[in-house]
């Protein structure tokens, strides 16, 4: 044990503070969105009790990773340790949103009803992440680094990027300035106004450009004096109370909850496991088990309190080390956001700043994890990340055309798949890709390195677990059953005997030595920023 004690702040925690602060900021902007907007809840509900527990969940995660991080820092006596980035879990916010949530207050009437299902949700999430807590050490002991980062990677391009890089040429004038200030630092190393944090600068000067063409009519980010107006009529404090009540009564709808509730638990675990990873790759190693059971622990908190989102390890470590955040970005992120919720200024932020002001620092985090898979593995391994990219892409085009055609009172089914069809939208290959997106990622991913690799019996072993999982419904299908999608489960299975074939009965040439580099490449340079 070392027994210097590790610096809380650094100059560099200034800029990941930002970074990541407006990142926490932005995912809490857009849940407020979805609670007041989507599911109609009253501002009563909202900002006097979701709110703040939500607030008091991003606390004691935020903290407590610091603290990990501190410790981490204290044993090696090391000065970059970077603590792990986590807050709501993306992804599960609309998937509770629109598939917990929404349906039941539809059907009661009531958007509390809405509110205690999607606590029951989370509680059932809890415990699955605390259990697989446990197990998380060995799958990621066994699986390749380009799988675990291949379907990282796939997630962050398709369901962190392509939003906010939509957003950003939706709104080209504000997302286009903010992104070149962000990228001009982030990776081209420039210090604006004496150190002043990259996030910031871009924040201020997209509000700027915000307000002054609200000024002359153009409303470029839809800031309004109207909104302010109301913003402050949520200013109060609100203390989190207990919710244990509302969390049991929403098990009336256990039925429907357990059908995403158990798989995007699992997803969660390998989400995690990967997360651990990509921190391993940029040099912090951090107790697999630890991060899981207190994932779940804090969100069986929030649950408990009020909060129907589910908290996870964040996609990101790399990029806030690279700017240079160590223990204090991710303590001081904690402490702002509870001020931010309990006190309701979180209604005036959305009133102030412009979404899309902040957009680009998500693009760029999706930007460093996708380069991130390539980067720290083995350059033969390239074919098997592209494989695992492809459950994520299929999930995310489905989900773009179910969204369409829910807004024009349609869906799929009722359209017809062939009709679909005829007109080159494969709806039905979509759907069983990308079920379970994340585990079918992290399983062909890992068959098809083990292949490249020559390790076929390895590969079949994995080929195994894909038939069983596809099986059971926790890839490539809808819901957890048996038998739910058994010719994909047969496919799998018939891909474990051949590697087994492969490795008995057959001769194989041995690997090629892989190139370092290609003959005349550049060597590109890392992203560096100024503290």
């Amino acid at each position: 044990m070392n027994n210097a004690k590790p610096a809380l702040w650094a100059p560099g925690d200034w800029n990941a503070f930002f970074g990541f602060g407006t990142n926490i900021l932005v995912n809490l902007l857009v849940l407020t969105g979805l609670l007041r907007f989507v599911l109609k809840m009253p501002d009563a509900l909202v900002f006097g009790r979701i709110l703040p527990a939500t607030g008091m969940m991003l606390f004691l995660s935020t903290i407590y990773y610091a603290w990990l991080a501190y410790r981490l820092a204290k044993r090696t006596g090391r000065t970059d340790v970077c603590a792990l980035p986590s807050g709501v879990s993306v992804p599960h916010m609309f998937v509770v949103t629109f598939v917990i949530m929404l349906p039941i207050a539809l059907k009661t009437g009531d958007p509390v009803k809405g509110w205690e299902a999607g606590l029951t949700w989370v509680f059932i999430q809890s415990f699955v992440l605390m259990a697989g807590g446990f197990i998380a050490p060995v799958i990621r002991r066994i699986t390749p680094r380009a799988a675990l980062l291949g379907t990282l990677a796939g997630v962050s391009i398709t369901f962190i990027s392509m939003r906010p890089a939509l957003e950003m040429f939706m709104t080209p004038v504000i997302g286009i300035t903010c992104f070149a200030i962000i990228l001009a630092s982030w990776f081209g190393g420039v210090r604006y106004f004496q150190g002043v944090p990259a996030g910031l600068v871009a924040i201020v000067v997209g509000s700027i450009i915000a307000w002054i063409s609200n000024a002359f009519g153009l409303r470029y980010g839809g800031m309004s004096l109207e909104n302010v107006s109301h913003s402050f009529a949520n200013f109060g404090f609100s203390f989190p109370l207990p919710a244990a009540d509302h969390v049991f009564s929403g098990f009336q709808f256990l039925g429907v909850i357990l059908v995403t509730a158990i798989p995007f638990g699992i997803y969660d675990l390998v989400e995690a496991m990967d997360n651990v990873e990509s921190a391993a790759v940029a040099g912090d190693s951090f107790p697999t088990t630890r991060v899981l059971t207190a994932d779940g622990v804090v969100s069986l908190i929030g649950c408990l309190m009020g909060n129907p989102f589910i908290n996870a390890v964040y996609i990101g470590h790399p990029g806030w080390k690279a700017m240079g955040g160590r223990i204090g970005y991710s303590a001081a992120t904690g402490i702002v956001v509870i001020l931010l919720s309990w006190f309701g200024i979180i209604s005036l932020a959305v009133a102030v700043i412009p979404v899309v002001a902040i957009s680009p620092i998500l693009l760029y985090i999706g930007m460093l994890i996708g380069a991130q898979a390539f980067q720290e593995t083995p350059r033969g391994h390239a074919p098997a990340i592209i494989l695992a990219f492809t459950p994520h892409l299929a999930a995310w085009g489905r989900g773009q055309i179910d969204n369409a055609l829910g807004a024009a009172g349609t869906n799929a089914a009722a359209i017809g798949l062939d009709k679909l069809g005829q007109n080159g939208v494969l709806y039905r290959g979509l759907e069983v890709l990308g079920g379970g997106a994340i585990l079918a990622g992290l399983i062909v991913g890992t068959i098809a390195v083990f292949m490249i690799d020559r390790q076929f019996l390895k590969a079949a072993g994995f080929a195994f677990a894909g038939a069983v999982l596809t099986f059971f419904g926790f890839m490539h299908g809808e819901k957890i059953g048996i038998g739910q999608t058994p010719v994909v489960a047969i496919s799998y299975l018939a891909v474990a005997i051949i590697m087994v074939a492969v490795a008995k009965f057959t001769a194989v040439l041995p690997k090629a030595a892989e190139p370092q580099e290609h003959p005349g490449a550049v060597p590109q340079p890392q992203p560096q920023l100024a503290e």
